[in-house]
């Protein structure tokens, strides 16, 4: 299809290979190893990053650590802070045509969405200009006898902040990470995912814009391996932030550990929608595909498994494979579509892979199941039918795309047992009119985010965090506050 590329996403395309953001500007990496970054709709490359090099991560740190340690950012008054935030947010708002055009290109999703995306993550920024100036510490009475003694605790920046983030929804995430680090005046080496750096970079040089000096915001491309890994062990790094598979998550904790860094790991979910038999049955379906299918079910709160009373199964299953049946899906800048391509060929592999091993499982495809379309990575609206709760792929692991799996349950304790049975806990959504099950059920629950009537979605003070596999710690809300602070105890005996 044809769309106008805006004049400064051109100009930002327009180069074979970009560069790295460090220290205030943009900077050639010192490596010959280049990533392409696809158009998903197209299969077509937009451009090419750095694989970074060790010693492009090294100069990237090093310039953060001498930014917080004898830069101005951590020295100026926390509303000069809280003022440089707030104009940060209003220049991301300005060039939010040119961001969520940016997010079509290098992920796929709808321009409507990537407008939203776009607009949560100035609300972030926002959100978390107001806590440069909140931040506080507490007195404590304390009884160490010999003298009187004032006790008083308070927070300071943790350091260096290593963030990686992942591919999913990036100028979200780096939001989510950067603007609390701001916020708590600490310094920040950011890698966005080799899938979707693009935005992270036009995001780092709207900074500028705003006044944040120079070595705050740092962006290093590459894959995991290398930068990230270089971000991980590196001494300079107070805080490791991540965001994605739980798999990889155990490996940056490990690492990590090694020197005795902080880490926050939010991670994978296998995320239960509950419809209890007193739910009002005409909102289920349309909320059940909304959590399943936005963002192409690339989100790690999507409601991915779906437990339906056996009495009003065979209704409610056809009216959400109606739905899923009936989504127009097709490139992210056509107004008509309702769902986009999946983010790159080795995903789309990957989901087509869970979809199949469903087939050969026996579980019933009651819509999609197949990929789209000759050009770009599309994946149709996929539903399955497993009655019989058998320990298969599709109802286990994270597929991570658009592929929902429904269930049968008998009684709300078969419910309970059953959205419990996985090693993940991250969200969940309860769909019921009766406000004691309800309370029984949220009570019962192994997650660490629940909707009642809704799907899962986020707010900046929200506290985002799952328990078991899928995670340690919590980001959001004041939860990231203290995160990215240290706490130091002060006693004064007089």
């Amino acid at each position: 299809m044809e769309y106008q590329i805006l004049p400064r996403v051109k100009s930002f395309l327009s180069k074979k290979q970009l560069s790295l953001f460090i220290d205030g500007k943009q900077q050639a990496a010192n490596t010959d190893k280049f990533i392409p970054v696809y158009n998903p709709a197209t299969e077509d490359i937009l451009t090419h990053i750095p694989n970074a090099s060790t010693q492009d991560t090294e100069k990237a740190i090093k310039v953060a650590d001498k930014a917080l340690t004898t830069g101005k950012w951590p020295r100026l008054l926390a509303n000069q802070r809280e003022k440089m935030m707030l104009d940060y947010a209003n220049i991301i708002e300005k060039n939010e045509p040119e961001l969520a055009q940016l997010l079509v290109l290098e992920h796929g999703k709808l321009y409507a969405d990537a407008q939203k995306e776009v607009s949560a993550a100035v609300n972030c920024f926002r959100y978390y200009a107001g806590w440069s100036t909140k931040i506080e510490g507490s007195t404590l009475d304390v009884s160490l006898g010999g003298a009187d003694h004032f006790a008083y605790t308070k927070r300071e920046p943790i350091g260096v902040i290593g963030a990686i983030a992942p591919w999913n929804v990036p100028i979200m995430m780096y939001a989510w990470k950067i603007a609390p680090a701001l916020a708590c005046a600490c310094t920040i080496v950011f890698k966005p995912s080799e899938e979707t750096p693009l935005t992270a970079l036009f995001l780092a040089e709207l900074s500028v814009e705003a006044g944040i000096p120079e070595g705050v915001i740092n962006v290093v491309t590459g894959d995991g391996q290398n930068a990230g890994n270089d971000i991980v062990k590196h001494p300079l790094v107070s805080k490791i932030t991540f965001t994605g598979s739980t798999n990889v998550g155990k490996i940056i904790g490990q690492g990590a550990a090694k020197t005795l860094k902080d880490f926050t790991l939010e991670l994978g979910g296998k995320n239960p929608v509950l419809v209890l038999d007193d739910a009002d049955l005409n909102k289920v379906p349309k909320g059940a595909t909304k959590g399943i299918f936005y963002n192409q079910g690339q989100v790690c709160v999507s409601g991915s498994r779906i437990y339906l009373p056996k009495n009003k199964y065979d209704n409610l299953l056809g009216d959400i494979g109606d739905i899923a049946n009936n989504m127009k899906t097709g490139n992210g800048f056509d107004v008509n579509s309702q769902m986009g391509p999946l983010v790159s060929e080795k995903h789309m592999q990957n989901v087509m892979r869970y979809i199949d091993s469903g087939k050969t499982a026996g579980a019933e495809v009651v819509a999609g199941g197949n990929k789209l379309f000759d050009k770009g990575y599309y994946v149709a609206p996929t539903v399955f039918s497993n009655p019989n709760n058998k320990k298969i792929d599709i109802l286990t692991e994270e597929i991570f795309g658009p592929v929902i799996v429904a269930v049968a349950y008998d009684g709300i304790d078969d419910l309970i047992q059953k959205a419990n049975d996985t090693s993940y806990g991250l969200a969940a959504s309860v769909w019921t009119n009766n406000v004691s099950n309800m309370h029984k059920t949220l009570e019962k629950l192994n997650a660490g985010m629940i909707y009642v009537n809704s799907p899962v979605r986020s707010d900046p003070n929200l506290p985002l965090g799952g328990f078991n596999q899928s995670g340690i710690g919590n980001e959001l809300g004041s939860a990231s506050i203290k995160a990215y602070t240290r706490l130091k105890s002060v006693v004064i005996a007089y």
